[in-house]
């Protein structure tokens, strides 16, 4: 009988830029009508969607959809979201941060 073998797949990969720092991973979802508000983080963001489903609308009216497996990085301190979900399923993303250590996670721009 084969053996089955463990199949890894990097989805994302960035620079780190600081020692001094705490890593946090969330669950993260956004129902039908959430607005995220645009923002920033005291470090890097990696994001990867769980689950198809959702529509962002940005606030120039530019619809965005992310299908399962998408996978995102948010460099430290660049304004991102600031979106609506304005489809009728939840968008399920796994957000992983790279953040210096005792300052706020979010700071809203």
């Amino acid at each position: 009988m084969a053996r089955s073998k463990s199949i890894k797949i990097e989805l994302a990969r960035g620079d780190l830029t600081a020692k001094d720092m705490d890593i946090i991973v969330n669950l993260f979802e956004v129902p039908p009508g959430a607005a995220v508000p645009k923002h920033t983080h005291p470090g890097e963001e990696i994001v990867y969607v769980i689950d198809d489903g959702g529509i962002l609308r940005e606030p120039d009216g530019t619809l965005l959809t992310f299908e399962a497996g998408t996978a995102l990085i948010y460099a430290r301190g660049v304004p991102h979201a600031g979106f609506t979900n304005v489809g009728d399923r939840p968008l399920k993303m796994l957000n992983v941060f790279v953040v210096d250590k005792g300052k706020p996670l979010t700071e809203l721009v």
